[in-house]
Order: structure tokens, then sequence, then C-alpha cells
């Protein structure tokens, strides 16, 4: 679905006015929705807005909430710090945990110094930690999709590591080797390439031919219509601008499947001043979408870079409608219960 849009105020409202029109240069911008923040960076931000409002500053949050640079810099000047591992936080304070989840030892960590312990780790992070368990306590070898190093796979794996090999994508698949064919599972990190996944999966089905599903997609929604909106567009786009930090890999991903896709170039910029002019010029059909962890206003002003430089007319192209919302982590939503009834 396409509709026209313009600016109020510098703020996209989804309306052309004729002035606008008038004005139009030929250029214009297709905008991809749905874009940014999802349910459970939603939830996980808000999160720590709220610990902070209820507990007072400091809140301690162990790694980035969410991987983005915005939402971290807004977070801190509110009182959070930001911290790599438990032992940084001061015995008996408060600490989040983010969204992408972390293994079982860091729970054990934080008991053992006497943290109030938050977990914000999206739902959907927790079903394949789920997952994970399940199949372990069966026996069975589980081979997981996922990049070397990120949070999510380090949490995942720390579920059950001595069942659990990593299949850093479909090269990865060669590499692999299981003590019973028959008992094996592939689970993934759920920011994903849909298409690398998929093509990770057909290659460790050559090898292994019985090799199971999990019981439902591990890629999370938001990931795959991000992903699903930017194919629908990338082919009519002389560049594709992607929203977000290079440390989010579903944002990283949306520049790999815009160019996968047709569009001519793909960049990814934490804010419109990063914009280099030299990617517009010949250009007449700037794509732009953002990161599940990327906050609208960031899209909004580039939206309002890019018309200063004649890319007035933007169409939102729309594929999806997600309506999904995450209530706040029990712990917290206690806390605030018995607060409010304090008065």
């Amino acid at each position: 679905m396409r509709a026209g849009a313009g600016w109020e105020g510098g703020t996209y409202d989804g309306v052309v006015t004729e002035a606008q029109a008038t004005h139009r240069t030929g250029k214009r911008v297709l905008l991809a929705k749905p874009r940014g923040y999802c349910a459970g960076v939603d939830r996980a931000v808000q999160t720590v807005e709220e610990a902070l409002k209820l507990y007072g500053a400091p809140i301690y949050v162990r790694k980035q909430i969410v991987h983005n640079k915005h939402v971290v810099q807004t977070l801190e000047a509110q009182g959070a710090i930001f911290v790599e591992e438990n032992e940084e936080v001061p015995e008996g304070a408060t600490v989040v945990f983010s969204a992408h989840g972390v293994a079982p030892e860091v729970h054990e960590q934080a008991k053992a110094r006497s943290l109030k312990a938050i977990d914000a780790t999206c739902p959907l992070v927790t079903k394949v930690h789920h997952e994970a368990r399940r199949f372990a306590a069966e026996d069975y070898d589980i081979l997981l999709i996922g990049h070397e190093g990120h949070e999510e796979v380090i949490g995942t794996a720390g579920e059950a590591p001595a069942h659990i090999q990593l299949v850093d994508g479909p090269d990865g698949a060669d590499k692999i080797t299981v003590r019973d064919p028959e008992k094996v599972v592939w689970l993934s990190q759920t920011t994903l390439s849909v298409d690398e996944t998929l093509e990770t999966v057909a290659r460790l089905k050559q090898r292994l031919p019985l090799l199971q599903s999990p019981p439902s997609d591990d890629i999370c929604y938001a990931t795959s219509n991000r992903q699903h909106v930017v194919k629908e567009i990338a082919a009519d786009c002389d560049v594709v601008i992607v929203v977000g930090s290079t440390n989010s890999s579903n944002s990283v991903r949306l520049v790999e499947v815009a160019l996968d896709a047709g569009a001519r170039a793909g960049h990814l910029v934490d804010f419109a001043h990063e914009i280099d002019d030299a990617w517009l010029e010949g250009a007449t059909t700037v794509g732009l979408t953002s990161g599940a962890s990327v906050p609208d206003d960031l899209v909004q002003e580039v939206l309002v870079h890019l018309a200063a430089r004649g890319f007035a007319d933007v169409e939102e192209i729309t594929t999806a409608n997600e309506r999904l919302t995450f209530s706040l982590p029990q712990e917290l939503r206690r806390d605030m219960k018995a607060a409010a009834a304090r008065g």
C-alpha cells in the first residue's frame, strides 16, 4: 500500500499538500513500514525508564539495553549506567538485563552479589531459550544458527553449552559433527536474515537429512517484516538508507537484504547528519527504513534532511501492520503495583 506523504513542522504526517505537490522535483523517498521499534525493544526501553522512575537513579544495565547508540545515550542522560558485567554493579543495587537475553550463570552471579535483577529479555528470545533447554533435556544435538559473539547467541548457548554448536552462516554448516544424525535440531538467533538462515538450513540438511526444525520459526516477526518491506522497495531504489547502529544485527541485515534485492547502494547511519551527499548524487529514488531498535524520531530527522536536498515526495510502502505488545517484566510490575498501593 502506498500513500503520499509530507511534513508539518518537520514531522512526517502522511499527507502531501497542494503547495508541496507543485514543488516536487521528481525525487522521491520510499518509506518502509513496518520500521523501527518492535515490541521487544519497546518493552526493554520502557523497563529501564520505569525502573528509573520507581527506584531512582542510578539504575545499572548489563550490556546495551538494545543495540542503538541514541537510545543508550538518552537513557544514560536519565540516570542509567551501562556496564559489561555484574561485577561492575555495586552489591545490592538494581540491574536490568538487556533485551538480548543472558545465560543462566548471569542470573546466578546477580544472586551472589545480592543484586535486584530485572530481566528485560525479549519474550521471543526467551522462547528460543526454552527450546534450547527442552531439546537438551531430550539429549538432542542443537545447531544454533547465529553470529559468533552476539549477545543473544551467547545467552542462548549458555542454556545448554554441552549440547549446542554454533553455525555461523551457510559455510559453517560444513564443519558440524553430531553424535546421532537422527537426534539433531536447529534453532536460530532471532535477528538474522531470513534468506541466509534458510540457506544455512538447506546446507545443513544436505549433510543431515533428518535435521529437525524448531516448533515455530525462531526469527522474530519484526525482523521478518522489516526485511520483507525492504525487498518490496529495493529494486526501485538508487540508494537505501537504513537508520540503525553498526552493532545492531537486524539493522546490518537490512542493508544486506536491500542490496541482495536490487538496490544500487545501501548505507547504515545512526543519525541524519551522517548521510553523505555524494550518496544522493544522480539518485531519484531513496529507500528509507530503520532497524527494530530505532526510535522513529531519528527517521523523521532523515526525512527532513532528505527533503532539504530535494527529496520532498514521500511514499510510504506498507506490507504489514504490527499490533503486538509485551507486558513489562513481572518483577517490575509487582513493584510498580506495590508502589501504587502505597500511594
